[in-house]
C-alpha cells in the first residue's frame, strides 16, 4: 500500500532563509532595473547632445525650424492660460495663507518678499514644469509610442533616417525653451497674483508692494529658477521620449507609457528640485 505525499508546509527554519532570499532578489532585481533604465535614459540624451552639437557645426544635421516651430506651439503656447491660470491661483493662495501671520507680528506688507522668492526660486519652475509634464511629456510619448507600434520608427531606420534626429531632438528643444520661456511668464504672473491679493484684499500700498518686490528680489532669485527649468525641460522631455520609443504591448502599452511618464516627470522633477535646493543652500545662493 502507498504512501500519500508529505503536505505539510515546511518548517519555520526553512520558511525564513527562503523568504530572506526572494526578498533579497527582488532588491536585487529592482536595483538591477532602475540601473539599465537610467543607462538608457542617459544613452538618450547623449545622443540627442551629440545630434545637437552636430546639428551647430553641420548643414546637413540642423533641425528644421518648422518642425522646431511647431513643436514649441503645440507644447509652449497651447499650454500659456493653464499656466497663468494656475500661477494667479498660487499666488493669492501663498498671499491668503501668509497674511494671519505676518499681520500679527506687524509685517503684513513683507508678503511681497515671501511672495516673490517662493515663486521666482521655487513655485514658478517647479509647478510650471509639473503642468507641461502633462502637456508635452504625455503627449510626446503617446505620439512616439503610437509610431512604435505602428512600425513607423522601423520605416524610419529602413531609410536610413535618424528617429533620434527626426523625432526626439526637436521635442528636447522646444519642451526645454518653452519650460524656460513659461517660467519667466510664471514668475510675472504668480508675483501678480500676490501684489492683487496685497492690494485690493488685504489693503497694501501699490507704490509699497512694488518697493518691497524690487528689494527682496536678486539676480540670483532669476538664475536659480531659470537653470532649473532649463533642467527640468530636459528632464520631461528625454523621459516622455524614452518612455515613447520603448513601448510594448499595443494600445495598451501606450496607454501605460502615457500614465508612466506623467508619474515619473513629477517624481523626477521633485527630486531635481530637492537637490538644486540643497546645492544652493550650500553654496549660500
Amino acid at each position: 500500500m502507498s504512501q500519500s505525499p508529505d503536505t505539510s508546509p515546511p518548517a519555520l527554519w526553512e520558511r525564513i532563509p527562503a523568504s530572506i532570499g526572494a526578498a533579497v532578489r527582488g532588491m536585487f532585481r529592482t536595483l538591477y532595473g532602475a540601473v539599465v533604465y537610467v543607462g538608457g535614459l542617459t544613452g538618450l540624451l547623449g545622443g540627442v547632445l551629440a545630434r545637437v552639437g552636430r546639428s551647430l557645426t553641420g548643414r546637413r544635421e540642423r533641425v528644421r525650424l518648422e518642425t522646431l516651430a511647431e513643436q514649441s506651439y503645440r507644447f509652449g503656447v497651447r499650454s500659456i492660460p493653464v499656466v497663468v491660470l494656475v500661477q494667479v491661483f498660487i499666488g493669492v493662495i501663498l498671499s491668503l495663507n501668509l497674511a494671519p501671520t505676518l499681520q500679527t507680528y506687524g509685517q503684513l506688507e513683507q508678503i511681497a518678499t515671501v511672495v516673490a522668492i517662493a515663486i521666482l526660486r521655487e513655485l514658478g519652475p517647479l509647478i510650471t514644469a509639473i503642468l507641461l509634464s502633462g502637456f508635452a511629456g504625455a503627449s510626446i510619448a503617446a505620439e512616439l509610442g503610437a509610431m512604435v507600434e505602428g512600425e513607423e520608427i522601423k520605416a524610419l531606420r529602413a531609410h536610413a533616417l535618424d528617429p533620434i534626429r527626426f523625432l526626439v531632438v526637436p521635442r528636447v528643444i522646444a519642451t526645454t525653451l518653452m519650460l524656460v520661456g513659461l517660467s519667466i511668464l510664471a514668475d510675472v504672473v504668480g508675483v501678480l497674483g500676490g501684489m492683487l491679493t496685497g492690494v485690493f484684499i488685504l489693503g497694501i500700498s501699490p507704490e509699497v508692494y512694488l518697493d518691497i518686490t524690487a528689494d527682496a528680489v536678486g539676480l540670483g532669485d532669476y538664475l536659480t529658477g531659470l537653470s532649473k527649468s532649463l533642467v527640468f525641460g530636459i528632464i520631461i522631455a528625454a523621459l516622455a521620449c524614452y518612455e515613447g520609443l520603448h513601448v510594448r504591448g499595443g494600445a495598451e502599452g501606450v496607454g501605460r507609457a502615457t500614465t508612466t511618464t506623467v508619474v515619473k516627470c513629477i517624481v523626477m522633477l521633485i527630486g531635481a528640485d530637492m537637490i538644486f535646493t540643497a546645492v544652493f543652500y550650500v553654496l549660500g545662493w
